[in-house]
C-alpha cells in the first residue's frame, strides 16, 4: 500500500499530536512550522507547568463547552482524559491531580511535556520543518494538493491538517493568519474574540492596587439582568483592570456582553464566608473591644493595606477616627462595600493578551467525527482554529489534543 502524504501545519498540541497519529499509521508526514522551536505556546500553559488536561468526567468535561460541546464529543470517545493521560505516563512521565482535577506533571515544568512529544515525533518518522510560513493552499477541483511556504515553495500533499491556532498570545506566533488563508478559500470564520482574558475598569484603583492579590473572595459580573456568578478564588489587580482565575474563567461570557455592546459591571464580595449581618456583628465586636482605637488600624483585620485608604475614602470615613466615635451609617456603608465593592468593565485586553481564542472556523463545516472540512477534500482542522473554547482547568489544551489525535486518525487512515 502506498504511503499518504501527509502535511500538519503548526507544532502546537493539537498538531504535534495530528503529526504522531498518521505518523503511527505508517504515513509520510511532514511538520511545518513557523517558530524555530516545537510547542512555543504550550511551554507558557499553566504559567510554565502545563495543566495538561482535566480529570474530570466526560459530561462535566462537555459542559465547560457551553458552545461546543456536543461537537467535541465523538473527539473526546476517540481520544480523552484518561488516553492523554496515559500517552505521557507510558512515555514515562509522572501526572498529578490537583485541585478542582487539574492534571500536571509532577515535574511542574511544561518543557517536560514538550520534551515527549518531540521524542515522539522523531520516533513516529514525522520530518520537522521549522522557520516555514503558510502562505496559501493550493486546491484543485474541490480537493487539497498542497501548500504554499514561504517566499512561495509549493509543498504537495494528499491530505493537509492545519492547526495553525487562533490569534491571541500572538508573541507565541498564534496571529491568525492561517484562519484568514482558510477564509480565502470560502471557509466561514466566527468573528474572533479573547477568551481567557483581564478585563479593564473605568475606575482608576486597579493603577494603585497593581500586583495586589485579593484571595477567598467571589465575583459577579452583571450586565442588566444577565449574571454570572463565580466560585470563590482569587482576583489580580492588572494596573488597567482586573484579572486572575476567577476573572479568567468568566472573561469568555463577559466578553460577549461587551462586543453586544453592553453595559457591564461586576460586584467583589471580599467576605463570601460570612453574611452582611455577621459582617457587621464582627465589627461591632471589635468596636466594643477596642473603643479608642481608630478605625484605619481596626480596618487592617478586614482588608489589605492597600485597599483600606480606597474604602475608606468611598465611604468618607475619617481614618483616624475611634470606633466608639462611628456612626451606624458609616458602619454600614463599610460593611456593605466589603460584601459589594461594585467596579464598571470598560473593555477586555487586546485579543493578542488573551490566553484563548473564541471563534474561529464554523463548526458547521467541519465534521466532527473526522476534522475533515465539509467543504475541501483532504483538509482537516483541529487545535484552536476551530470555534471551540472553555474556562481554565486543562479544558482547552485537552480539546488540541483531541482534536489533533482525530485529525491525525482521520487523514492517515482514509
Amino acid at each position: 500500500m502506498q504511503k499518504k502524504k501527509i502535511v500538519v501545519v503548526g507544532a502546537g498540541p493539537a498538531g504535534m499530536m495530528a503529526a504522531i497519529k498518521a505518523g503511527s499509521l505508517g504515513q509520510d508526514v511532514i511538520l511545518v512550522e513557523k517558530n524555530s522551536i516545537l510547542g512555543n505556546k504550550l511551554l507558557l500553559s499553566g504559567k510554565g507547568r502545563c495543566n495538561l488536561t482535566n480529570a474530570c468526567e466526560l459530561d462535566l468535561f462537555l459542559e465547560r463547552f457551553p458552545k461546543s460541546g456536543q461537537f467535541l464529543r465523538d473527539a473526546f470517545k476517540k481520544f480523552f482524559n484518561q488516553d492523554l493521560m496515559s500517552f505521557f505516563q507510558e512515555r514515562g512521565l509522572e501526572l498529578k491531580v490537583e485541585r478542582q482535577l487539574r492534571v500536571f506533571p509532577v515535574t511542574d515544568r511544561s518543557t517536560s511535556i514538550v520534551d515527549i512529544l518531540k521524542e515522539e515525533l522523531l520516533k513516529q518518522n514525522v520530518k520537522i520543518m521549522f522557520k516555514f510560513k503558510l502562505i496559501d493552499i493550493l486546491i484543485k477541483n474541490n480537493s487539497v494538493k498542497g501548500i504554499y511556504i514561504n517566499d512561495g515553495e509549493l509543498v504537495y500533499c494528499d491530505k493537509l491538517i492545519l492547526a495553525t491556532g487562533g490569534a491571541s498570545y500572538s508573541f507565541t506566533g498564534s496571529t491568525g493568519e492561517g484562519l484568514a488563508i482558510v477564509k480565502k478559500i470560502g471557509h466561514e470564520i466566527v468573528t474572533l474574540l479573547p477568551g481567557l482574558i483581564p478585563l479593564d475598569t473605568k475606575e482608576d484603583y486597579p493603577r494603585i492596587l497593581k500586583g495586589l492579590t485579593l484571595k477567598n473572595i467571589s465575583i459577579k459580573f452583571c450586565t442588566g439582568k444577565l449574571e454570572l456568578i463565580s466560585e470563590v478564588g482569587e482576583l489580580l489587580f492588572t494596573g488597567t483592570g482586573i484579572s486572575g482565575p476567577l476573572v479568567l474563567t468568566l472573561s469568555a461570557k463577559v466578553v460577549d456582553w461587551l462586543s453586544q455592546k453592553k453595559d457591564v459591571y461586576v460586584q467583589i464580595d471580599l467576605k463570601p464566608g460570612l453574611t452582611y449581618e455577621q459582617l457587621d456583628a464582627r465589627l461591632l465586636r471589635e468596636f466594643k473591644a477596642n473603643p479608642k482605637k481608630g478605625f484605619k488600624k481596626i480596618a487592617k483585620s478586614l482588608l489589605p493595606l492597600k485597599l483600606i485608604d480606597i474604602f475608606l475614602k468611598l465611604t468618607n470615613i475619617d481614618p483616624f477616627k475611634k470606633a466608639n466615635q462611628l456612626t451606624q451609617k458609616e458602619r454600614n456603608d463599610f460593611v456593605s462595600l466589603l460584601k459589594c465593592w461594585r467596579l464598571v468593565i470598560s473593555s477586555s485586553r487586546p485579543i493578542e493578551e488573551g490566553m484563548v481564542t473564541q471563534g474561529g472556523v464554523s463548526l458547521k463545516e467541519i465534521n466532527p467525527r473526522t476534522m475533515e472540512s465539509r467543504i475541501i477534500k483532504g483538509l482537516y482542522f483541529c487545535g484552536e482554529m476551530i470555534d471551540v473554547d472553555a474556562d481554565t482547568g486543562g479544558f482547552n489544551l485537552q480539546a488540541a489534543f483531541s482534536t489533533g489525535y482525530l485529525a491525525g486518525e482521520s487523514a492517515g487512515s482514509t
